[in-house]
């Protein structure tokens, strides 16, 4: 199969492997787990932990995986094509991410939850369980997304983040946020209840400030939806209906 695995790794008879994969040193995989074709796994990575909570679920890396070193997952998520993850990654059971998901160094995905295609979390976000994400979303470092509206309680209400939606640094969106689609969430903001499409909110608590056409490029041009100028690391395919 090509495979190329360092001998200092430990990995279980029972996991599935596809051609063409690279494991580093001292990474154990467990029993549980299976990893698409052409992908890399760092150093010191445990893939597969064990948990009451999958309920015996696998974990299951699509092709062109790359997990970098120290990175944790645990057994019960799936993730689509095209996996990307920094250093030192925790992701918890029950995740279900679609194609090209990047996770920045220092995340932390407390499982139960659905993301979409071709998301970016850059470093130190935090996902709660239940959060719901959907396709083309951006959010920057220290971002939190919370779902407990009375800590400490036994109630779980998750944020739901709609399609091309960007969250800015070190935002929080508090429990049952609904971030309407095309929003642009400013840094340091506090975000509840249900945003408007396509609109800016800044602020703790965030207020709207209107529409995020209102924000200009250097040249003058409008800068949202950002799509409209912004193509990179997205395939033609995609873009070209942009």
């Amino acid at each position: 199969m090509n495979n190329s695995i360092h001998p200092t790794a430990i990995i279980s008879e029972k996991a599935i492997l596809g051609k063409n994969i690279t494991i580093g040193a001292n990474t154990i995989i467990y029993d549980n787990v299976e990893i698409g074709d052409d992908s890399f796994i760092g150093a010191f990575c445990e893939l597969g932990v064990n948990n009451h909570l999958s309920e015996g679920q696998k974990l299951v890396l699509g092709k062109n995986s790359h997990i970098r070193s120290h990175s944790i997952f645990y057994e019960g998520s799936e993730f689509g094509d095209g996996l990307i993850t920094g250093h030192r990654v925790t992701v918890r059971e029950k995740v279900l991410a679609g194609k090209n998901l990047q996770i920045g160094t220092l995340c932390d995905l407390q499982g139960h939850c659905e993301i979409g295609d071709y998301v970016r979390f850059h470093s130190n976000v935090h996902i709660g369980q239940h959060s719901k994400i959907g396709n083309f979303v951006w959010i920057f470092p220290y971002v939190v997304l919370t779902n407990d509206p009375y800590p400490p309680s036994e109630i779980q209400m998750g944020v739901t983040v709609e399609d091309f939606v960007s969250i800015c640094t070190m935002s929080v969106i508090l429990p049952g946020a609904i971030i309407s689609e095309g929003c642009l969430i400013g840094a340091h903001s506090c975000v509840k209840g249900i945003t408007e499409k396509d609109s800016i909110y800044v602020g703790s608590p965030a207020k709207n400030l209107g529409s995020t056409s209102r924000i200009k490029l250097e040249d003058g041009s409008t800068a949202y939806p950002w799509r409209h100028h912004f193509k990179r690391g997205y395939p033609e395919e995609v873009t070209k209906d942009w």
